[in-house]
């Protein structure tokens, strides 16, 4: 790997770490403020909607200038929803404006990589990324709940700037003050990443233009014959994982008796499964390979609805550490896959902001369709009977879809016969 490779980890660790570690901070912020219940829930949603509503934008601006500057930019704009929350505007708002700097992030920090670095070495780029930013989730809930707790936070109030009133006196703000310093210091790698050759690509001066312009790219990448199958499998995914947390908690105070402390422990172990599948995946998978591993999405299907039967803590570590495995084994190559196609065809930036709105999109959908299995009735099992039964069922269709592909359009073969002897030549 480039040397350049590891700057853009470091960046990304910190990034994530500082936006789950403000998560946290953000949850106990409202909490403490004697906001509603329906505030600290909501701040998911706002968070990501503006990888929905920015979608068409957010690409283009990243195939418009260096990378590194771009994601210098989004740490900056995540700065400034820190220093809102600071100062009174409600967090909220404020966390939906450090969503929009993790927005403009996304295409930059991995349309990189295809810039950067060769085809035969994006599968094992994107393992180690998605490794990383999985332990940077573990980690940064972890260091932001112990941010808010009463030892560190006596600890950060003692601190003061001479001759300023800082107006910082409580323990989510003081949380917030210190990952401000972390939001910088990812800010300051960003500023080390190389410079590379790929051509930049002007934004137009009517920004409404960019509409069908993203309208195009997300036609043209569901058009492509392996493009279609990559996003398709990659949004599930995420689909998936985005609620995998929700089901995981619903489901342990069902089976386990469990409450909302402990049960969080099991979603971190999920995480762990994650981050092992993907380092796996970037070791042992090559980029033609990258649709061989689309029955694991069925399995993973299947899986959710195996939990059912678990009722045994010491049986249910290890299962959702093989449920986080086996999504992490898929979606490395198959990322990898997306990316590769999406740089052909419409340019890094572009394409990953495409893969964005259609995974959030997802996310939206799959948390609608849990929502609606509980809300006409279903218990915990039976709306997680529904949802498992319904991921191995797309993924059952998209398995399908791919095979008719391979017979009728020879093309597809051929691409991939092609990056077989690419591998190959690069070792």
């Amino acid at each position: 790997m480039k040397r350049g490779f590891f700057t853009i980890m470091a960046a990304q660790f910190f990034s994530s770490l500082a936006d789950n570690a403000l998560f946290v901070a953000a949850v106990e912020l409202i909490r403490t403020s004697g906001g509603a219940e329906w505030q600290r829930a909501a701040l998911v949603p706002m968070f990501a909607l503006f990888y929905v509503i920015l979608a068409p934008f957010v690409g283009a601006f990243a195939d418009s200038r260096a990378k590194g500057e771009v994601m210098f930019i989004s740490n900056a704009i995540k700065v400034v929803g820190c220093l809102m929350m600071l100062f009174g505007t409600h967090p909220l708002l404020s966390y939906a404006i450090v969503g929009l700097g993790a927005a403009a992030y996304s295409p930059a920090k991995y349309g990189i990589l295809t810039e950067l670095l060769p085809p035969s070495q994006l599968v094992k780029a994107n393992g180690w990324i998605e490794g990383l930013t999985i332990a940077s989730i573990i980690l940064g809930v972890l260091v932001g709940g112990q941010l808010v707790s009463a030892n560190a936070a006596n600890l950060l109030l003692t601190l003061d700037v001479p001759f300023i009133d800082t107006g910082i006196d409580t323990a989510p703000e003081a949380a917030i003050a210190l990952l401000i310093l972390v939001y910088a210091l990812a800010a300051w790698f960003n500023t080390r990443i190389p410079q590379t050759d790929a051509v930049l690509r002007p934004l137009p001066k009517n920004l409404v233009a960019l509409l069908p312009d993203f309208w195009q790219c997300n036609t043209r990448l569901w058009k492509d014959r392996l493009g279609q199958i990559s996003l398709a499998t990659t949004t599930l995914f995420w689909g998936v994982s985005g609620n995998l947390r929700y089901i995981v908690l619903a489901w342990s105070a069902a089976a386990l008796g469990y409450s909302t402390t402990q049960a969080s422990s099991l979603v971190g172990v999920v995480a762990i499964g994650t981050a092992v599948g993907a380092v796996v995946a970037s070791l042992r998978m090559k980029l033609y390979q990258a649709t061989r591993v689309i029955p694991l999405g069925i399995a993973m299907g299947l899986l959710v609805v195996a939990m059912n039967f678990i009722t045994n803590v010491w049986a249910a570590a290890p299962f959702l550490i093989l449920l986080g495995a086996i999504g992490g084994f898929l979606v490395v190559p198959m990322n990898a896959l997306l990316q590769h196609r999406g740089h052909n065809l419409m340019g890094a930036g572009r394409s990953i902001a495409v893969q964005n709105f259609n995974e959030q999109a997802c996310i939206l959908a799959l948390g609608g369709f849990y929502s609606l299995s509980t809300g006409l009735g279903l218990s915990a099992f039976g709306a997680i009977t529904a949802f498992g039964l319904l991921v191995a069922g797309v993924m059952w269709v998209i398995q399908k879809w791919h095979a008719h592909n391979c017979v009728a359009h020879k093309d597809v073969v051929d691409h991939l016969t092609a990056l077989a002897k690419n591998d190959q030549m690069h070792g």
